[in-house]
Order: structure tokens, then C-alpha cells, then sequence
């Protein structure tokens, strides 16, 4: 709705900065008879009058495919990256999630080193997930546990009582986007399993936890807005770290 605002005022160029893009997790049909709702969103978007879009760490990077307008990706892990490096981390290691979050695992651990885990889950229902196996050594290590958002808490905390189940000392969580929806934040704050997590401001909080440090990307999304405005090349704050 303010786009089209935006367009029947007669804007030279409408450019949508959503730092979380909704509804990003309904990318593919994977049973029958449901929506593709990222496309959706996607050509509502279009449709309004949108000439470019700004967003930050898409669920899935092929999502840009579904904009037939320029979209500009931007990632946050260069900024938790810098904040990681004041924990006291060692001896550590990086956990994925899921095997669809190993990329990014291995880029995290790529840049501090330590060595890199694998959690493997599986959904018996939505938002519902059961831990079968890990792979790797977490005993005795403080683990990274690096996902792109937390929604209903229940899969990242059953990861992290998981890894300590299997002797690992601290798990510190590095996530995105906070979505946090239903009883999220009392998960987290109730778990035995997660000691710290560390999140951005894409999303903002719905209320202060202990264990929870918030990484503002304002510097990050600003200075895309001002190299758009100017017509002048982003490239450079593409550095994915992953």
C-alpha cells in the first residue's frame, strides 16, 4: 500500500527496503496444494509499482529469481562476524542447524577457524523437528550454532540441548532474523541449552532477555540507500563472509 502511495504520487523511482523479507520460507511447493507465498509477496511487490528492492539474508538466495526487477542482497554476517571475535570462544566449534545451513556454517568457520558440525533434523510436522543425529566432535568445545532466523524456538533449542547433551561446554546462538512468533522467547530464556544469542535488529524485539544481544545493521542497510540514491555501486558491501 505505500508503494502504490508512492507511485500515485507520482515517485521517479520507488526503491522497498524490507530487511526481513516474510513469508521467505514458502519458496517451493514441497507437498501438494500449497503456495508459493515468497512469489507472491514477491509479485505484489512488483505489481504495486516497485522499481528496487534492499533486504538482508533471504531464507534462500534463488528467492531474488522470483523479482524480475534489480534486487539488492545484503548479508549480516560481516557485522556478527566482528562481534564474535570478542567472545571468548576457544576451544570452538561451527554448527549447522540443518544440512541446508552448512554453507553458511563453513563460512563462519572458515573466517574463526575452530572446526565444523553438523546437526541432522527432521520435520515430522511444520515447525516441529525431531534431532537424530551429529556429526562431528562437540565435546568439551563451545559451539556456534549460526542459523538465518528463529521463529517458533523450538528447533534451535532442541539443537542446542542436543549439542549439550553430547558434552559441548557453551552453545552460543548467531541468528539473523528474530522473528521469534508464539512462546519463542520463553524457550530461550527457559532453555539449559542456549547460554547467549546473538541476533540483529532486522526484526525488532518484542522484549529484553539476558542471554539475548541485539547487533544494530542500520550502518549496513543506510549506506545501501545512499550508494542506490546516488546511482553509485554496492558491490563492495557484498561481502558475504560465507
Amino acid at each position: 500500500m505505500l508503494v502504490d502511495a508512492a507511485k500515485r504520487a507520482s515517485a521517479k523511482r520507488i526503491t522497498v527496503v524490507i530487511p526481513y523479507f516474510g513469508y521467505a520460507r514458502q519458496d517451493r511447493k514441497d507437498q501438494p496444494r500449497v503456495s508459493l507465498t515468497a512469489k507472491l509477496v514477491a509479485n505484489l511487490i512488483e505489481t504495486a509499482g516497485a522499481n528496487r528492492l534492499i533486504t538482508v539474508d533471504l531464507h534462500s538466495s534463488q528467492i531474488q529469481g522470483f523479482f524480475d526487477i534489480p534486487v539488492d542482497h545484503l548479508y549480516a554476517s560481516p557485522i556478527l562476524l566482528r562481534e564474535l571475535r570478542h567472545f571468548p570462544l576457544e576451544p570452538f566449534a561451527v554448527a549447522a542447524p540443518d544440512v541446508g545451513g552448512v554453507k553458511t556454517a563453513r563460512n563462519y568457520q572458515e573466517k574463526l577457524g575452530g572446526s565444523l558440525v553438523l546437526v541432522d533434523k527432521r520435520r515430522p510436522t511444520h515447525n516441529e523437528a525431531e534431532i537424530t543425529t551429529i556429526v562431528g566432535d562437540v565435546e568439551n568445545k563451545n559451539i556456534l550454532l549460526v542459523d538465518d532466523m528463529i521463529d517458533t524456538g523450538s528447533t534451535f533449542v532442541k539443537c542446542a540441548e542436543a549439542l549439550k547433551d553430547k558434552g559441548a561446554k557453551n552453545v552460543y546462538g548467531v541468528v539473523v532474523h528474530p522473528v521469534f512468533s508464539g512462546q519463542a522467547l520463553d524457550k530461550i530464556e527457559q532453555s539449559s541449552g542456549v547460554d547467549k544469542l546473538l541476533v540483529t535488529d532486522t526484526i525488532p524485539m518484542q522484549r529484553d532477555i539476558s542471554k539475548i544481544f541485539v547487533v544494530s545493521i542500520s550502518g549496513l542497510i543506510s549506506e545501501a540507500i545512499i550508494r542506490t540514491y546516488d546511482n553509485r555501486s554496492i558491490s563492495t558491501l557484498f561481502d558475504i563472509e560465507r
